[in-house]
């Protein structure tokens, strides 16, 4: 999706930010699944909601902004809409289960 930006500052610096945030919540996540304890699962979990929030937002800005069409980015904002939400719920549950 990067790839395919305009070549726009401003296409380019929300491409970036969604770049970093969007890798961010894989190697994160990655780092969950090796939590050695459970306040250091709520700890990391909690860091891979927040960045999969923060994709959700500049994939809305990317929207919004006219960079790319809603058609383009329907799919994409759907599936990072629902991570951000399976993120935030298992940090609930986990938080929970204290």
């Amino acid at each position: 999706m990067f790839k395919a930006l305009p070549k726009s500052t401003e296409a380019q610096v929300m491409g970036k930010q969604l770049l970093r945030c969007g890798t961010s919540v894989a190697a994160n996540y990655r780092a969950v699944c090796r939590a050695r304890s459970k306040a250091e699962f709520i700890a990391r979990i909690g860091v891979v909601a927040e960045e999969a929030d923060e994709s959700v937002l500049w994939i809305e800005l990317l929207e919004e902004t006219g960079t790319l069409s809603s058609d383009k980015l329907k799919e994409i904002t759907k599936e990072a809409r629902e991570l951000a939400a399976i993120f935030s719920a298992s940090q609930k549950t986990a938080k929970g289960n204290r």
